[in-house]
C-alpha cells in the first residue's frame, strides 16, 4: 500500500463533527496502551502522526485521519484505564456506541489486542458487542515483536478462544517495530471497503486502489 498523502481531519464527540464527505472509515478499538497509535502510525508510514504518549488514557476523542483522499481511520479512546473516571467512561461509552450503531460510512473494525496478555473482560465485552450488532471486524494482535515466533501460535490461540472468535473473522499478527502484518491489514482493509460497496462499486473500487496505490509497498 503507497501512502501518497494523510492528514489528521478532526477530533470529534458527536455525530454532527463527523467528515461529511461519505468516505469509508475504519475504526480501531482496544484498551489503553495496547498500540494504537503505533499501529496507526505504521499503516499510514508516518512516524508521529497519530501521537503515541506513555500516558494512558490520553484519546479521548475519535481521531479521524484521511489516508490518500480515499478512507478515514478513526481512533477510539482506548478502555480500561482505571484512572479514567466513572463519568469519563460513560461518556466514551455513550460516544463509540452512538458511533458503532449509526455511522453508515463505518465499514470495518479493528479490535486491537496485545498478543502477550490474554484479551481482558473490556476486551470479550467489546468483540461481543461488536458481533451483536453484526460489525465486521478484524482482530489485530499488536507487539508480535515483543514475544519469540515459536509462541505466536499459542497466543494466537489464547486470544481466539478467549474472544470466542467466529470463524469469518480475520487475526492479523502485527508488529510496529518491524512491519509484520502491514500488507495483510492493508487487503483486508481493502477488501472490506469492496464488499461492502458491492457490485455497483466495482468500477470505482479499482480507480480507487489505484490511486491509493494498490496493495504495493511502498
Amino acid at each position: 500500500m503507497i501512502i501518497r498523502d494523510v492528514q489528521f481531519v478532526i477530533s470529534a464527540v458527536k455525530p454532527h463533527q463527523y467528515p461529511e464527505d461519505a468516505l469509508p472509515e475504519i475504526a480501531l478499538a482496544g484498551r489503553s496502551n495496547v498500540g494504537k497509535s503505533s499501529l496507526i502510525n505504521k499503516l499510514i508510514q508516518r512516524k508521529n502522526l497519530a501521537r503515541t504518549s506513555s500516558q494512558p488514557g490520553k484519546t479521548q476523542q475519535l481521531n479521524y485521519y484521511r489516508v490518500n483522499n480515499g478512507l478515514y481511520l478513526v481512533d477510539f479512546p482506548g478502555y480500561g484505564y482505571a484512572k479514567v473516571s466513572k463519568t469519563q467512561r460513560e461518556q466514551f461509552g455513550t460516544m463509540i456506541e452512538t458511533y458503532l450503531q449509526e455511522r453508515e460510512p463505518h465499514k470495518l473494525q479493528l479490535l486491537v489486542i496485545d498478543i502477550r496478555h490474554e484479551p481482558s473482560k473490556d476486551d470479550q465485552l467489546m468483540y461481543k458487542w461488536l458481533k451483536h450488532f453484526q460489525i465486521p471486524t478484524c482482530i489485530v494482535a499488536t507487539k508480535a515483536d515483543k514475544i519469540p515466533r515459536s509462541k505466536w501460535d499459542k497466543h494466537i490461540k489464547m486470544i481466539k478462544t478467549t474472544l470466542e472468535v467466529e470463524p469469518g473473522d480475520n487475526v492479523v499478527l502485527f508488529s510496529s517495530e518491524t512491519g509484520l502484518g502491514r500488507d495483510q491489514l492493508w487487503a483486508i482493509i481493502n477488501e472490506a471497503i469492496s464488499d461492502a460497496e458491492g457490485p455497483e462499486g466495482a468500477a470505482d473500487d479499482a480507480d480507487s486502489a489505484d490511486s491509493a496505490g494498490g496493495n504495493s509497498e511502498e
